[in-house]
């Protein structure tokens, strides 16, 4: 409660006078004059006079009351930019409603100037612990109250800028995000199409081929942001086939015991990939699975770096009579030992250049048949516990005729 003229201070002006500030017109130009302004008061009368003064400093909109118990569900309502909060009041004091605030996560930024009569310390620092951003004493000086207004909101001005420009940074980071993350998936699509391409293949090869990896990945327990990896990495899995001389690549039958160690080759020539230095024996490059671990090697994405481990690694085999480097058991990756499953599965259901494709139920026993030593024995069972799904992806995404 306070006196009946507690706005009133003696100035140059006399008592109370709008023109009390000689800056007063010039107060809040740099704050928007639209900032909503809510003003909390027991007395009517002081509420008023507030009002009054603010409103003759340019401010345009107001949320007031003088019932305490009003205070935060209009506050919640109405979300205004700055509160002034008188303490001393019935019922529900300035106390508690700025303790409300403070622990809503919703309120907690609104800037509240305190007003009272008390002078003393520790009604200041009760006020500072729950939360007050600054004080105004009464009886209340026009002209210090326009500036603490004026400063307050331009505190709050520019948090909020700081916030927005936040806000925006990060919504133009998530853009930028999504605009290299499409991008490389293209690229990615791209290279898989230009591998198979190469021998003729649709393109359809390394679609049935990844989701049959991204099959076994699930029933493995893997979970869903590595199974997506690994799906958009097996695409890649024969990308260093692009290397691959195209008698040896495109011949209509089996390859002889030459021919198949050219296709073995590794190192040398896909080191010259990566380094752009082919020289007039680029026809002779080799092996494809070493080339596709190179290339991707350029990069350090982690979908590039699973798919290099699966391009060098996905003609293992389980008892170590794989190539290129002759891994066994659990010394080949993973993902490597993922891929060959669904590689060969892929590779004996579908036509090539060498023979026509294998029934649906041979193509499934030739997978059983190499558990244990083409393939590893629970990525086999994870195969064929799914394979209702894996023969749907096969239905769902056959080569044209």
């Amino acid at each position: 409660m306070v006196s009946a003229s507690p706005f009133t201070s003696g100035t140059a002006n006399g008592p109370g006078h709008p023109t009390a500030c000689p800056t007063g017109r010039r107060l809040g130009e740099a704050v928007d004059r639209t900032s909503r302004i809510m003003i909390v008061d027991d007395e009517p009368f002081n509420v008023m006079i507030v009002r009054k003064y603010l409103k003759q400093a340019g401010y345009q909109q107001f949320i007031t009351t003088s019932e305490s118990t009003e205070a935060i569900p209009l506050v919640r309502q109405a979300h205004p930019d700055l509160m002034l909060l008188d303490i001393n009041m019935p019922v529900v004091d300035g106390f508690a409603i700025l303790r409300s605030m403070r622990d809503d996560s919703r309120l907690e930024h609104i800037p509240v100037l305190i007003l009272t009569a008390s002078a003393d310390s520790d009604t200041k620092l009760q006020a500072l612990e729950a939360g007050a951003t600054d004080f105004l004493a009464k009886p209340v000086d026009p002209s210090e109250m326009l500036l603490r207004v004026r400063n307050t909101l331009m505190i709050k001005a520019y948090q909020n800028h700081l916030e927005h420009y936040a806000e925006r940074l990060e919504l133009q980071v998530r853009l930028r995000t999504a605009q290299l993350e499409a991008s490389r998936r293209e690229v990615i699509h791209c290279l898989a199409r230009a591998a198979e391409y190469r021998d003729q293949d649709t393109g359809n090869h390394v679609i049935r081929m990844s989701k049959y990896v991204g099959v076994i990945a699930r029933q493995l327990g893997m979970d869903r942001a590595r199974v997506e990896l690994l799906e958009e990495a097996a695409q890649l899995h024969d990308v260093g086939k692009i290397g691959v001389s195209d008698t040896i690549l495109l011949k209509p039958g089996k390859l002889d015991r030459g021919e198949y160690a050219l296709m073995q080759e590794h190192c040398e020539y896909g080191r010259k990939i990566i380094e752009a230095s082919l020289d007039a024996n680029v026809e002779a490059i080799k092996r494809h699975t070493e080339m596709g671990k190179s290339m991707m090697e350029i990069s350090s994405s982690p979908v590039m770096r699973v798919a290099a481990i699966i391009a060098y690694s996905h003609h293992e085999h389980w008892d170590g009579g794989g190539y290129p480097r002759g891994l066994s058991g659990d010394n080949i990756p993973i993902e490597g030992r993922i891929a060959a499953v669904a590689d060969v599965f892929d590779a004996v259901s579908s036509e090539r250049p060498y023979k026509p494709p294998f029934p649906q139920q041979r193509s499934l026993e030739i997978i059983q048949q190499g558990r244990g030593t083409h393939f590893d024995p629970q990525v086999v069972d994870a195969f064929l516990a799914r394979r209702d799904e894996v023969l749907k992806i096969q239905a769902d995404y056959a080569d044209p005729r």
